[in-house]
């Protein structure tokens, strides 16, 4: 008989508890409802009510930030993983004041090393989700493996392969599935049967490490909902 995979789910709604199984360690299920308790890289982090829940509020934190400079945008939270589940509501607009290229970028990394420097992330372009323009719609997604991988170095070299369309509603609240396992990754987006985006080859993160909110330049966004399923080990 296989085991089951531990269920480890951090919702904002509820008290915090203890899970008890063989192997596992604790799962503080207030964890995503105490920003003081995320590890917050060039980033800010408040409660915040958005569209009827309780949710986090990330907005980046760079001022002061030399010409070219590139800054990782995360809230890194104390749990890891190797291979299994992450699930989340999700919701990002461009901020006050951004300029024209802001797309309320909003996702979800993981894989993240100890310098939170180094990981591999799912986001999301919400404004690009029903532009008039296909190819815009067709950057609706995006995979990256920071920071060797940006998302204008995997477009040049292989174009199409780690972004795709899907259908977007700016600010709304979106869900996200993350499956990783075996070096391959896929997202699902508002509980598609299929995925919308599909990496047969991850690149150049950690196999394990922490999972982290993300979010990019000019980019309010609000998370709620966060579940972690791991696989159990083979």
């Amino acid at each position: 008989m296989s085991r089951r995979p531990l269920l480890v789910t951090l919702l904002l709604t509820l008290p915090a508890c203890t899970i008890s199984a063989q192997g596992a360690r604790p799962a503080d299920q207030s964890l995503l409802g105490d920003p003081s308790r995320l590890t917050l890289v060039n980033v800010t982090a408040t409660r915040a009510q958005y569209r009827g829940r309780d949710a986090i509020k990330l907005v980046p934190k760079v001022e002061g930030a030399a010409a070219g400079t590139v800054y990782h945008t995360i809230a890194i939270l104390d749990h890891e993983l190797r291979d299994g589940t992450i699930e989340a509501d999700i919701a990002g607009v461009p901020a006050a004041g951004a300029d024209t290229s802001a797309r309320g970028f909003v996702g979800i990394a993981f894989h993240v090393d100890a310098s939170g420097e180094r990981y591999a992330a799912f986001y999301l372009r919400p404004t690009n989700g029903r532009a008039q323009d296909q190819l815009r719609r067709n950057h609706a997604t995006q995979y990256v493996s920071e920071p060797d991988y940006p998302w204008h170095r995997l477009r040049r070299e292989q174009p199409g392969v780690y972004e795709s369309y899907v259908d977007l509603e700016t600010g709304a609240w979106t869900s996200v599935r993350i499956d990783v396992r075996d070096g391959k990754a896929q997202l699902y987006v508002n509980g598609s049967v299929q995925p919308v985006l599909i990496v047969n080859d991850m690149k150049s993160p950690p196999a394990t490490g922490r999972i982290a909110l993300w979010i990019g330049a000019g980019t309010e966004a609000h998370f709620s909902r966060l579940r972690v399923t791991p696989t159990p080990p083979r």
